[in-house]
């Protein structure tokens, strides 16, 4: 749904842009006066295949640089543009940022509305529909080829498809995430299991987390989100890791009201009432599962491998008691992840430019947010299996590296990492429907005599409003 953290915590309230920051080894070079800030000159521009022109000039205004609150990160961003400039010292790369969280979804939707947005804009996967809709964002199909982004057959096809739209590309992927088993590695010992092998089937997950809940002094073995549109996000999650849908091929009908959507429902309310393994308290949200886990008092739940960073740099918790596996059932699991879009009517040379900064920074092995050595020295994290969108040798080569300038015991996400289980993107309207979905979490979890079946007609009647509404 930046970090997939931060694509699945929708904060309400407006985030107030900062002064843009030019950023630029050459200074002297200036930008344009013309309104698109390109002083184009023998570019090229006509050839959309070919890469820019080092002696193009260009203005970029560029969304999400990262904030001063966070110094480490803004340093290499930094360092980038003073590197990038060497190869293309006339583009100049005006940063802006945002306190907080990058993408805040009421003021994205205000952003398009208003045509504001810069010329390079940060969105997550499930945001390409809304900035279409909007008429927003450049088709940069032509542009892009291995000649401009020398790696572009080593990203996932199915990274590239979520930006694409009737065969046409829209973005290059920054990150992304797909979900898995978070385990916390020491309660599974003291419960007689093995860490290096989590649960790979629903019935496995269940015959765990009552051993764990049997340690006692308030532990669960499982825990799930029912509440802020987190429940219905994982009710989705579970339905996806069984084979099932929430949403029909069309897109235009709810998909969960059958007997895989029943059985999920069903699991978790005998765990939860019969077993008594998922604890008390319920009407949980993003983050309440994450201080539970990494204070010992929870055993396993579903997670994208970025939750392990948050744990350990915000609450203090240590990387060697996590680990992770496949999410259980291994059908599909629920991906995302976030992306930049160059805004619609900018010029050839301008998408050449954020093709090119794009590429660098966030598409280079051993570069940018790939430099692992960089981000080793700088104190933050590496070795977390994800975000790692590449296959083929580019994934062996970004793999190795991560290794050896690991920071964190990276055998504990084995299970994980060799046993991948295939993406599936979130369903349409996504958050709309999550917070229908959020009833049946919840109603599961506090009610003990919860009608399932009434639960899930009335809310596949409510999804298919949603869907049926532009």
């Amino acid at each position: 749904m930046t970090s997939a953290r931060s694509s699945r915590v929708r904060r309400a309230g407006a985030l107030t842009l900062v002064s843009a920051l030019a950023l630029t080894a050459l200074a002297a070079c200036g930008t344009s006066s013309s309104d698109d800030g390109d002083r184009s000159g023998d570019s090229g521009s006509s050839d959309p295949t070919a890469p820019l022109d080092p002696r193009t000039e260009v203005t970029l205004t560029i969304d999400c640089m990262p904030p001063a609150a966070k110094a480490a990160e803004l340093k290499q961003w930094k360092q980038d543009v003073a590197e990038f400039n060497k190869t293309y010292p006339n583009v100049t790369i005006e940063g802006r940022s945002t306190p907080g969280q990058c993408l805040e979804p009421p003021r994205f939707t205000a952003m398009l509305k208003a045509r504001s947005q810069p010329d390079v804009f940060y969105t997550y996967f499930t945001d390409l529909p809304q900035v279409l809709d909007h008429d927003g964002a450049e088709d940069i199909t032509a542009y892009v080829n291995d000649r401009t982004v020398p790696r572009l057959k080593d990203i996932d096809p199915g990274v590239l498809a979520s930006l694409k739209h009737e065969g046409k590309l829209y973005g290059l992927p920054t990150s992304n995430y797909t979900m898995g088993l978070l385990i916390n590695r020491k309660l599974f010992e003291r419960a007689g299991l093995d860490p290096d092998h989590p649960p790979r089937t629903w019935q496995e997950v269940r015959a765990a987390a009552d051993k764990i809940a049997g340690l006692g002094d308030g532990i669960a073995g499982f825990g799930e989100y029912s509440a802020g549109n987190t429940g219905g996000w994982h009710f989705t999650a579970h339905v996806y890791s069984i084979g099932g849908d929430i949403v029909d091929a069309s897109g235009t009908k709810a998909a969960f009201d059958d007997e895989l959507g029943r059985q999920v429902a069903r699991n978790l309310h005998a765990m939860r009432w019969e077993d008594d393994s998922m604890g008390k308290t319920q009407l949980l949200k993003w983050g309440d599962l994450q201080k539970q886990i990494a204070a010992d008092k929870l055993g396993m739940f579903l997670a994208a491998p970025d939750d392990i960073a948050y744990m350990v740099q915000q609450l203090g918790a240590a990387y060697g008691n996590f680990g992770m596996g496949p999410i259980p059932g291994r059908k599909a699991t629920l991906a995302g992840g976030n992306n930049y879009m160059i805004k619609k009517g900018s010029s050839p040379d301008k998408i050449k430019a954020a093709i090119a900064w794009l590429t660098f920074k966030n598409l280079t092995p051993g570069k940018g947010q790939f430099d692992w050595a960089r981000t080793k020295a700088d104190g933050l994290p590496v070795g977390i299996p994800q975000p790692n969108f590449w296959i083929n040798g580019t994934k062996t080569e970004d793999d190795a590296a991560r290794a050896e300038h690991a920071t964190m015991p990276v055998e504990n996400f084995k299970a994980f990492r060799n046993d991948p289980v295939p993406g599936k993107a979130e369903p349409p309207k996504a958050q709309e429907i999550y917070k229908v979905l959020d009833d049946v979490m919840s109603a599961i979890l506090t009610d003990e005599d919860a009608d399932i079946d009434e639960l899930l007609s009335t809310a596949e009647r409510q999804v298919d409003q949603v869907l049926a509404t532009r």
